[in-house]
Parts: C-alpha cells; sequence; structure tokens
C-alpha cells in the first residue's frame, strides 16, 4: 500500500462519527447493513449520514450493494487489514519481535491483488439452507468444469433438510442429490475450516443477521431471491415459479464462472459479483 493512499484512508478515519460507523459496521459482519439502520443505531440524520458514508466509500473502508431498492452497506475487512499491515511493516525497522506482542496486532495476510487458484470455493448462505442456497450449491458443482467446488450453508438449517419439491426439480434436470443437506454456516468457521475464496448470501433475512467472519474469504456478495418456501398457489404454479429461481441462478452463476478471475483485482470482481445482484444489467454486459 502507497503512503499516499495509506494517509487519504487514515484521514478518512479521523472523524468521531465515522469511526463509530466503521466500528457498527465491523460489528454487523459480512452481511452489512442498510443506511437507515446505521443512522439509527449512530443517532445521526441521514443527509448527516451520507456524507460520511461517502467519505469511508471513497477511502475504500466501507463498500455498498444494492439489494431491491436498497443500499447495504459492509466494512471491507480486507482493505481494513491492509492499512494496519501498512504500519506493522515498520515496526522496529524490519524486526517486529522487537515491538513484543503489537505485530500480533497487525498479524494479517497482505492484500492479494490477483486470484489464481487452480480451484476456488465457493460458499452460498441462506437462513433454512433448504432451497435457494441448495439449488446454488448444484448449479455451480455442475456447471463448474472442476473450477469451483460449491457449498452451501445457513444460520438455522432446516432439521428436516432440503425442500423435497426442490430436491425433486434438481433431480429431475440431472443433477445428484445424494449427498444434498442443510448445515449450519458454523461448520465453515473456524482454524480447521476450508478457506472460501467467494462467500454468497442469497435471501433478505440474513441482512438482519450477523454472519459470521469466514476468515481468508476473498469476495463476499448477496444476491437476494425469493424464498420458495413462501411460494404459493398451486402445484403447477410453484412449480413454474421454482423454474424460474433456478433459471435466475443458472443465468447469474454462468456469468460468474465466465469472470476473468485471473485478470482483474479483489475489488473489480466485487463490484462484478454486485452488479449480479441486478442480473437484467449484468447479462447485458456479459
Amino acid at each position: 500500500m502507497e503512503s499516499s493512499t495509506a494517509a487519504f484512508a487514515f484521514a478518512a478515519l479521523g472523524q468521531e462519527t465515522r469511526l463509530d460507523l466503521l466500528r457498527v459496521l465491523l460489528a454487523a459482519g459480512p452481511s452489512g447493513l442498510a443506511a437507515g439502520d446505521i443512522a439509527a443505531r449512530l443517532g445521526v440524520p441521514p443527509s448527516t449520514l451520507s456524507f460520511h458514508l461517502r467519505a469511508l466509500d471513497q477511502a475504500g473502508l466501507i463498500a455498498a450493494t444494492r439489494q431491491g431498492r436498497s443500499l447495504i452497506y459492509a466494512a471491507q475487512v480486507d482493505r481494513l487489514r491492509a492499512l494496519l499491515t501498512f504500519l506493522s511493516d515498520a515496526c522496529c525497522d524490519g524486526d517486529p519481535a522487537r515491538c513484543g506482542d503489537l505485530h500480533r496486532l497487525f498479524d494479517a495476510p497482505r492484500e492479494t491483488v490477483r486470484m489464481t487458484p487452480a480451484t476456488f470455493n465457493v460458499l452460498f448462505l441462506c437462513t433454512r439452507n433448504s432451497a435457494r442456497s441448495i439449488m446454488a450449491e448444484s448449479i455451480l458443482n455442475d456447471i463448474g468444469q472442476g473450477r469451483f467446488r460449491a457449498f452451501s450453508a445457513g444460520s438455522e438449517p432446516l432439521p428436516t433438510g432440503p425442500l423435497p419439491e426442490v430436491l425433486a426439480q434438481l433431480k429431475a434436470i440431472g443433477h445428484d442429490v445424494s449427498g444434498l443437506r442443510s448445515k449450519s454456516w458454523d461448520g465453515f468457521t473456524g482454524p480447521d475450516a476450508a478457506r472460501m475464496d467467494f462467500v454468497i448470501a442469497l435471501c433478505d433475512t440474513l441482512n438482519l443477521q450477523a454472519c459470521p467472519d469466514f476468515e481468508g474469504t476473498h469476495v463476499t456478495a448477496a444476491w437476494p431471491l425469493p424464498d420458495p418456501a413462501k411460494f404459493s398457489g398451486t402445484v403447477t404454479e410453484r412449480a413454474t415459479l421454482l423454474n424460474e429461481l433456478y433459471a435466475a441462478l443458472h443465468r447469474r452463476l454462468g456469468i460468474f464462472t465466465s469472470l476473468p478471475f485471473g485478470a482483474v483485482d479483489r475489488m473489480a470482481l466485487k463490484a462484478r459479483l454486485d452488479e449480479l445482484a441486478q442480473p437484467l444489467t449484468a447479462g447485458a454486459r456479459a
């Protein structure tokens, strides 16, 4: 990180409201918060909040994802780690051990410029892990051609497992459903968990929950989609809605797998994934 970039970021944090704002977003985790929720927690008017959000966004410390008519803001943890690492590089003239335990505060991986692993791990999140995330896991594992390994989990996994009509639809299309089950996202946290390159939330309710910090995650995104458990109507009408949901996921994941992962940096990939939350816009650019 250049000194000028670091100075710009520290200047953005040199104001009490912005410092409190970043702490609120760090507490919210990768799921982030809507502007209205942030304003309520900080007790500041929306117009004042917009000014401070813009300052932190310009410094790269937060980012916004559009979900429907709302903007969801989340702290950019990798950027913050890089900023703190910039400080630790100079600790005791290249011998951080002389600083006692101070260097451990800044012990963070350097910001990755390019993504080049042979296989990308992708985790899809949904509250019950019974429909949308199960569909996404199946689709990506089939179309990923060995370059992607997909997983799914939820905050409150459905005890009875994936919805029977979802499994029936996937099986009818030709997916192997034998290994699909509803799982807690706790199994993807901690030091022994597999590192995820991407974590993608698929339902709106996750925005109101504190998602865990999947340490080492490279890019997070949110693609809010309707909940099949809330579909109403006849069997035929519900099947039509399921087919539309499957098609929307398949279209997005088809674009996702074709992104130039080795040619663009993390922020560019984040922007492309955020675009996929708006399928018409993403499809037009693909």
